[in-house]
């Protein structure tokens, strides 16, 4: 029926909430009739007077008796509407020393304001309801100061309507009902989410723990091998090539395995150190396609090169050798069905550029954009059952971006992936 900020109407009958809204008028009259003999003599004797009253009085047992569910809605607005005859008759009765009581029309306007009558109607009854009430001060004769006052009044109780009209609502009882189930269904939902929150976090040092042990546990058997092959190429005497060879890739991929448990030892921070000189990239390119060379045959894959030698850049070999391992590596084992990987390079703003391209897999653009997070595995390589750890990627890309380059990737599910690796050409990077 009428705004409710507090609920209480919500729960009443109809009658009831007309009686509440009436009530206010009502009671200010009667203080005012109980007032008069002290202080306003000849008040309850004016004929005005007691019609006012005795319309007050019947107003408020209409409020009471009536059935107003039974009538057209809103048919109760005739209340407030003939409350403003009621104050325009206690104006009218002009006994001397008594104030000008227009105020009182304050209060069916607010209730009118307040009842959802549309606008067009709305400002009319709220101008000349109470102008009407003040007739009595318009007509000549009147003093001053009551005709400006009866004139003012009608502008202030548009005013009043006009504010309740458009005041923000504030939220009923089920609304706020609703909102406090919201409420505690938010700190609930937050509670989960901390608790979830917090076991992430003690899963992922128990992580970092667990590789940070094994890993630590790895690096004395690769020094020790990495040792013994070191005194092995000391003395080659007796050895054939081939055998020298096969030694020179034991070794190298002891070292690579020797750099990779130090990046695990150091995940956690994601410090990877490098000691760039300069190298010759396409030495490093034909070394990782040679160490890769049985892995692709066993794959089907056919391993090309296409860099000019020599192609210097300021690199660390064992770092740059460790991504380009890791690239090709990729490169053959998401190529399940066979294919090619070819390695070329290209050159230009002071940068060298290693293209990794293969005829695999492919990936989504999604997948690509991805692909460098650590521990990320696309859904089509899960599902191939393709082993790997997903750290491979993340490790590259630190390493190249360590260097002060980077690394991109392009892709198209079953037509292959493309890695390119952009390094300083000459000269360090801008910072270590």
């Amino acid at each position: 029926m009428v705004r409710d900020p507090a609920g209480f109407f919500a729960g009443l009958p109809l009658r009831g909430q007309v009686f509440l809204c009436q009530l206010p008028l009502t009671l200010v009259t009667a203080t005012l009739a109980l007032a008069a003999p002290e202080g306003w003599f000849g008040v309850l004797e004016s004929g005005l007077w007691q019609a006012a009253l005795a319309l007050h009085l019947a107003l408020l047992t209409a409020c009471l008796l009536v059935p107003w569910q039974r009538f057209a809605p809103y048919a109760w607005r005739a209340i407030p509407m003939l409350d403003l005859i009621a104050v325009g008759l206690i104006r009218g009765a002009g006994v001397e020393g008594l104030p000008d009581l227009g105020i009182l029309a304050v209060l069916p306007v607010m209730w009118i304001s307040a009842s959802g009558l549309p606008l067009a109607a709305l400002l009319p009854i709220t101008f000349f309801g109470p102008l009407l009430t003040g007739l009595p001060w318009l007509l000549p004769g009147s003093s001053s100061p009551d005709r400006i006052a009866a004139v003012l009044l009608p502008f202030i109780t548009v005013a009043v309507s006009l504010t309740l009209r458009f005041a923000p609502p504030q939220a009923t009882g089920p609304q706020t009902t609703q909102l406090g189930a919201l409420l505690a269904d938010s700190r609930e939902r937050e509670q989960l989410l901390n608790d979830e929150v917090t076991g992430l976090v003690d899963a992922l040092a128990a992580k970092d723990e667990v590789v940070s042990t094994v890993s630590h546990e790895f690096r004395t058997p690769l020094t020790s091998i990495i040792g013994n092959l070191d005194l092995v190429l000391a003395d080659t005497e007796g050895l054939d090539s081939p055998a020298v060879r096969r030694i020179e890739v034991a070794q190298r991929n002891a070292e690579r395995l020797l750099a990779l448990v130090s990046d695990l030892l150091m995940s956690a921070s994601s410090a990877v150190h490098v000691h760039p000189r300069r190298t010759d990239l396409a030495g490093l390119v034909e070394a990782s396609l040679g160490s890769a060379q049985a892995h692709a045959q066993a794959s089907r894959v056919d391993l090309t090169m296409d860099v000019r030698g020599p192609l210097w850049a300021h690199v660390d070999p064992l770092r740059i050798s460790q991504a380009l391992d890791n690239l090709v590596s990729n490169a053959i084992k998401y190529s399940p069905d066979g294919g090619s990987v070819r390695v070329s390079a290209s050159t230009g703003d002071g940068l060298v550029r290693l293209h990794v391209a293969d005829t695999g897999m492919g990936m989504t653009a999604a997948d690509a954009r991805r692909v460098f997070t650590r521990f990320f595995r696309s859904p089509a390589v899960r599902e191939g059952s393709i082993p790997g750890a997903g750290l491979g990627l993340s490790i590259t890309k630190a390493i190249v971006e360590r260097h002060g380059g980077s690394i991109s990737c392009r892709a198209l599910p079953g037509h292959g992936s493309t890695f390119t690796m952009e390094l300083p050409a000459d000269g360090p990077p801008g910072a270590f």
